[in-house]
Formats: C-alpha cells, sequence, structure tokens
C-alpha cells in the first residue's frame, strides 16, 4: 500500500486492497479514507472511489515528511483531530496502538489519548458477561476491547465481535443484537469507530441465495420406490406422477408406490404420521384409511409404507416358504420318512444360504449406491467452499486440542480452503503435500472423536453426558468439525448409532430406544432384571434395590401388575439414552448444522446413514479399479499395461505383495481412504515410457511404467511405492 507500506490483505482490518496497474498504485480503502490531506474531488466512478489520483500522488508525497509516532516510519498519513495534538500514524500502527477512526461525516481520527470513550458509572454491573455474538465471556471494563450497548444495560460485545458483524450485515441490517435497536445503536458504534458499510447485508448479495425457497419437492421416499425411472422421476397425469405430503410437504411419493388411485387422496409422511402419533391424533385416521381400503376390490393400501424387516409377501411366495422351520414344514405336510425330511433340510438349509447371501450382496449394493448419493450431496455443499485458504498448525501427538485451537481461531470459517500443517514433523518429504496432510488430519481427528469421552457405547455410539465438555461446548466442536470433514474431504464417521442418528434426523421426541443403546453395564442390568421379572414380587423387590436411580429417572411410581414392567422399562429407556442427553444432542446438532450438513441430512436420512452408521467398505482391487480411469493420454498398447494393473492389484489384495491396497491409494492422492465427498480431481492413469511409477498428488493422478513383464512391472512399483512410503514416514 503506497500509504502505509503494508503488503498485508486482510479486508475486515484495512479495507479492500486494490491494485491499478495502470497507475502504479496499491492502496488500502481504510488508509485512503482515513488519510488527512485529501478530499473526495471526482465522482464515484472516477480514480478510487473518488478520490483522484494526482490528489492520492500529493497525499502520499505529504505522508512521506511525516514519521508515524507509533513505527518511528516516514508515510504517517493520518492525524489525530484534537486541538493542540500533533501525532501522527499509519492505519495499520493506529490499530495497533488503539487508535479510533470514525466511518462517518468528515472521517475523524484520534490518537490513543484523545480518543472518545464510553461513561461507565459506579453502578455498573461489574464481573463478566456473555457476548451475544460470539457466545464467549466478555468482562465489564472500560477498555478499548470491550463495547457496552447505548440502548440496554447488560448488553456487552468484543469490538472485533461488532466489527465483524457490521461488515457482514452492512447498514440496513446492522443493529443491538438484544433489543434490535437500530439508530441508537449505529450511532454509538460509529462513534466508537465501528465501521458499518453502507451497503446490504453479505447474505442478501449471495446469488440465487433464496433459490431453494422456490424449489417444489420432487423425490419419492417410500422405502421401496417401483418407478423403474428413479426416485426423482415425476410424470403428471399418471401413476408416476409425486403426491407430497399434505402437512409438511417436504416429502413424496408416487401415486403407484403408495397403492392410491387418484391425485385427490391425501397422503401423510412417516414423520408427520409419527408426530400424530405421539399426539394421538393419528389413529382415527389411520381406521378410516384402513376401512376405505377394505372397500377396494379386497386390494391391501398401501398408505402406511411397509417396514424393511417384515415385506409383504404372499402366502405362497418361495421366501415366505423358507423363513418356516423344518418342524412347522412337517406339521403343515403329510407324512414323510426321515430320509425325506434330511433331505428337505438339506434344501432348506442350501436355499437359505443362497438367500443369505443374495441379502448382502443386495445390502452392499445398496449401501454402495447411497454412498454414490451422499457423495453428490456433499459435492453441491462444497460450492460453498471459497479459494482463501485457513491454516490449521496441529500437533499429532495432542491432536484434539490443537484442532480445537485451530477451529476456535476468529479467523477460521468453514467456507475456506483448509490447509493444515504438522508442527511435529521435522523431516516431511516433498510428497507429503497439504491435501496429504488434511486427509491424516481428518482421519486423526475421526478416530479421536470415536474413541472420545463425548460418545459411549461399542460398536454403535451414542452421546454421553459430560458435564465439563456440555461446560466448555466441545458438543458442539465435534459436530461442527463431524461437518466440516465430510465437506472438506474427510473420512465419513461410521459409528453412530441408530437411535442417534434417528435422534438427529426426525427429532429425540420421535425416536425408540432399545436395550442395546444403553452402554452403562450397571444400567443395562437393573433395565434387564426389570423386563425378565417373571412374577410381580420379584419385580417390585427389584424395583425396591434400585429406588434411588428410578427416582433420578423420574420413573419410580407403584406397580401392581406384572404387564406394567413394560411401560417401566421403555420409560427407564427414554430417559437414560434421550432424554439425560438432551443439552449434549442440541448442541451436537447445532455444530452439524454447519455448511447446511444437517439440512441435508434431514432431507435424506436413508442415504447419510450410510455413511454415519456404517464402517466405510473394505478397500478391494475392484474398488480401486474403478475409482481410477485411464487418461486419454495414454496411447501406448493400453490392453496389456492394463492386464498388469489389473493383475498387480488382485496380487496386492490377495496378499501376494508388499504393499496393501492403502498404500496405493496413499500413494497417488495422499489418503489412504475414500472420502465421503470423493476426491478432486478424480483419479486417473497414465501409462508413460518412464522407468518408475510417479504419483502426482496434485492431480490424483498415477503414472504407471510400461514393461515387458508383469514382474518387471510389480518390482516397479513395490520398489517404487515402499520407498516412497518409508521416507514419508521417516
Amino acid at each position: 500500500c503506497v500509504l502505509c507500506g503494508r503488503t498485508d490483505d486482510c479486508t475486515e482490518k484495512y479495507g479492500e486492497k486494490r491494485t491499478y496497474v495502470k497507475y502504479n498504485l496499491t492502496v488500502h480503502n481504510y488508509c485512503l479514507l482515513m488519510s488527512s490531506g485529501i478530499w473526495q474531488r471526482g465522482e464515484e466512478d472516477e480514480g478510487v472511489d473518488g478520490f483522484l489520483i494526482t490528489d492520492i500522488r500529493k497525499e502520499v508525497n505529504r505522508a512521506a515528511k511525516l514519521k508515524c509516532n507509533i513505527c518511528r516510519k516516514k508515510g504517517a498519513s493520518i492525524g489525530c483531530v484534537a486541538p493542540k495534538c500533533k501525532r501522527s500514524y499509519h492505519f495499520p500502527c493506529g490499530l495497533q496502538r488503539e487508535c479510533i477512526f470514525q466511518f462517518m461525516e468528515d472521517f475523524r481520527s484520534y490518537c490513543w489519548e484523545h480518543r472518545p470513550v464510553q461513561e461507565f458509572t459506579d453502578q455498573e454491573p461489574r464481573g463478566a458477561s456473555q457476548c451475544t455474538i460470539c457466545l464467549d465471556l466478555v468482562e465489564h471494563l472500560p477498555v478499548y476491547t470491550v463495547l457496552k450497548s447505548p440502548c440496554c444495560k447488560n448488553a456487552w460485545f468484543h469490538r472485533e465481535c461488532l466489527q465483524y458483524q457490521a461488515l457482514s450485515a452492512g447498514i440496513f441490517f446492522f443493529r443491538c443484537t438484544v433489543c434490535n435497536n437500530k439508530e441508537k445503536f449505529q450511532k454509538e458504534m460509529l462513534r466508537m469507530g465501528i465501521h458499518i458499510p453502507e451497503r446490504d447485508a453479505s447474505w442478501e448479495l449471495e446469488e440465487n441465495a433464496y433459490q431453494d425457497l422456490l424449489h417444489c419437492y420432487q423425490h419419492c421416499d417410500v422405502i421401496r420406490c417401483l418407478c423403474k425411472k428413479g426416485r426423482d422421476y415425476n410424470e403428471p397425469d399418471s401413476k408416476w406422477e409425486i403426491k407430497r405430503c399434505q402437512y409438511c410437504g417436504s416429502r413424496g411419493t408416487h401415486l403407484a408406490c403408495s397403492s392410491m388411485r387418484s391425485w385427490e387422496e391425501n397422503w401423510e409422511c412417516m414423520e408427520c404420521r409419527s408426530i400424530f402419533a405421539t399426539s394421538g391424533k393419528y389413529s382415527k385416521q389411520k381406521k378410516r384409511s384402513l376401512a376405505t381400503s377394505e372397500k377396494t376390490n379386497g386390494t391391501t393400501c398401501l398408505l402406511e409404507e411397509p417396514s424393511p424387516k417384515s415385506p409383504r409377501q404372499s402366502s405362497g411366495s418361495p421366501r415366505n416358504f423358507l423363513l418356516q422351520s423344518p418342524k412347522i414344514m412337517c406339521q403343515n405336510l403329510s407324512p414323510c420318512s426321515h430320509r425325506e425330511l434330511r433331505a428337505s433340510n438339506r434344501m432348506t438349509m442350501s436355499l437359505s444360504t443362497v438367500m443369505s447371501n443374495r441379502y448382502w450382496s443386495l445390502r452392499h449394493k445398496r449401501l454402495t449406491e447411497q454412498r454414490r448419493k451422499v457423495c453428490n450431496i456433499l459435492k453441491e455443499l462444497k460450492v460453498q467452499v471459497k479459494t482463501k485458504p485457513t491454516r490449521l498448525n496441529i500437533n499429532a501427538e495432542n491432536i484434539w486440542s490443537s484442532a480445537l485451537k485451530g477451529f476456535r481461531q476468529r479467523i477460521f470459517s468453514p467456507t475456506n480452503t483448509i490447509e493444515v500443517s504438522f508442527l511435529n514433523c521435522k523431516n516431511r518429504s516433498k510428497t507429503n503435500t497439504s491435501a496429504a496432510s488434511k486427509h491424516h488430519f481428518f482421519q486423526l481427528l475421526m478416530l479421536h472423536l470415536q474413541n472420545s469421552s463425548l460418545f459411549e457405547g461399542s460398536s454403535g455410539k451414542h452421546l454421553s453426558l459430560d458435564f465439563q465438555a456440555l461446560e466448555e461446548n466441545l458438543y458442539f466442536e465435534a459436530g461442527k468439525m463431524i461437518a466440516v470433514s465430510l465437506v472438506h474431504g474427510g473420512p465419513s464417521p461410521g459409528f453412530f448409532s441408530k437411535t442417534l442418528f434417528n435422534c438427529l434426523v426426525y427429532g429425540p421426541e420421535n425416536v425408540k430406544p432399545c436395550l442395546e443403546d444403553v452402554a452403562d453395564d450397571d444400567v443395562a442390568q437393573t433395565i434387564k432384571k426389570i423386563k425378565y421379572a417373571n412374577s410381580l414380587s420379584s419385580l417390585q423387590s427389584t424395583l425396591q434395590d434400585c429406588c434411588e436411580f428410578l427416582a433420578a429417572a423420574g420413573c419410580l411410581r407403584p406397580v401392581t401388575a406384572l404387564c406394567d414392567k413394560n411401560m417401566l422399562v421403555n420409560d427407564i429407556l427414554i430417559y437414560h439414552v434421550i432424554k439425560r442427553v438432551t443439552l449434549p444432542l442440541e448442541s451436537f446438532r447445532q455444530g452439524l448444522k454447519t455448511l447446511g450438513v444437517l439440512e441435508k441430512m434431514q432431507m435424506h436420512p436413508h442415504v447419510f446413514s450410510s455413511i454415519f452408521c456404517h464402517k466405510p467398505e473394505r478397500l478391494s482391487a475392484k474398488t480401486i479399479c474403478d475409482l481410477f480411469t485411464i487418461h486419454p493420454s495414454s496411447d501406448v498398447n493400453k490392453g496389456e499395461a492394463a492386464d498388469f494393473w489389473m493383475g498387480y492389484l488382485q496380487d496386492v489384495e490377495s496378499g501376494e505383495s508388499v504393499l496393501t491396497l492403502e498404500d496405493i491409494l496413499l500413494f497417488v492422492t495422499g489418503s489412504c481412504y475414500i472420502p465421503s465427498i470423493g476426491f478432486d480431481p478424480e483419479p486417473t492413469i497414465k501409462f508413460l515410457r518412464i522407468r518408475y511409477p510417479i504419483g502426482n498428488r496434485l492431480l490424483n493422478c498415477l503414472e504407471l511404467p510400461i514393461t515387458k513383464t508383469y514382474q518387471q512391472f510389480k518390482n516397479k512399483m513395490e520398489f517404487t511405492i515402499r520407498n516412497t512410503l518409508k521416507l514419508e514416514r521417516e
């Protein structure tokens, strides 16, 4: 900057830094506005926002004769307006020395000795309160960094928070966050040096910011969609027309998928139906719909979506036949010999094995399809991420503390590109790029969260109740980290229990927990004793032994019948699994709202459950082969080279190589896992006439040598990748 001499480009502090190549001129906006010897003599489109180039040159020459009273360097273009004060300084130096610059009227500046101050009376409450912008504590002290609201007695703010808020909200939306006063609040903040730009709010200036409000929901959400053209297919005036929920309008179904004969019939989604069920208002509607279905040619109405555990089958279907036990089969069929019975058992067992394998194959295929959809959804969210970088300095030996410090720094923004630097890595290889560091960081972070005190349980984890973590707002930070990890190319969590996921997506009031969700062994044993009590006396004895626990859970009540135990067990489960962790759950949900992740989870729950409740699939030769595409520039005999590549992947998978599939992926992309959002750019392979393989992590490109024999290809792959990764680890 020609006025302050600094190269800093911080819009929040110094205003926009503009460079005019034609005039060989670079200047900060605030440095120009606050300079004492220059005025806007031109129109808005002349020079620099009305400041003529000749006037700027004159101001630079004038300032060159003045020495800054703070840094002792020349070029101090700003002077204090207080009478008889001759202090001059640069704009950045003035900020550092806590001068006040008034962005109004004559754009006056006051030095640290003559700056305006807010009046503090003896009756002002001492101590600290919460800044309503950043939610951190702010002390009630008459200092430069703290400002109090002129319209609310108990509203205190950090100066930095107010400045960020003003830059975001603009002159039309900047107001007191407590009472919404605008005129009095803005006047005082301008007097105290807060810059309020004369423009609309940042959220109003975003292109197509409210485009989603104009979107009409067109997606079939029933468990089994019958349309061969997909869930998003919509053909008006046909059985494939999509009908939206009559209550929320945010879920839909094809008419045929819910056995609806016409558009005039009403349809309710599962979420709205569960709300009505808990309120007791749905039972009458349900009976009426069933009564109507009996009149329609004896066919069953499919208004209620079938459970995946109990699919509708006709009595004579093969699957229904296989589900019957041999003992029941013998009772239903004519008498048969033991030999025939053993043969039928063998047939049933073999068919059951086939059906089991088919089930797992279909389940794997469904999970793969759901993860592909998640990848596309996360790519839509990644559009928010800007190229402006934010660097996180991470200590791998203390991953949680350093990550927490990085995420809580004021310059951190989830929409900035994240760059990671490991502080304790002394000899990093050149191949250890920022992308590789970022992948490794998110992998370590997710592993730490999975094993942290914030979660409890063995495989499917639920939120625990940690009062210290709650006080330090760690549940919010954990949710935020998971959301940021998903959008920025980190691994999927994969350790959530179904109950936790459903609480996040559908709300805790619509979820029914089970005994497997209880992580505390003592509590689980207590619930089991109540659940499996076989007499009223044993039940009452058990309740007497654990009366303190029941009182704490709000479930202490007289029991007069053995059947009362079912409702009691249900109430205990709801308290221990859900109500007990209401505050951590809400804080965690707020964190997951970062970058719009929770909203997408609620729109596509079945899709997102594949990455939250299921561990990532293990890498296979087919997965790696499908991940890479052959680059079109490979103009050699790709057939033989591709055969070597495929054969080598199969050898690695079967354990006939010193490498693993994770090593190959790490060599090329810097990541030993496939992110939920996929790789950007997509991995490619080139077959070139080179001596050894090359992994280009910037382009995610694997350059492979062309060899005469497969053994040569294998030796070169193992030699290069093993030694490269060994150097990186060292």
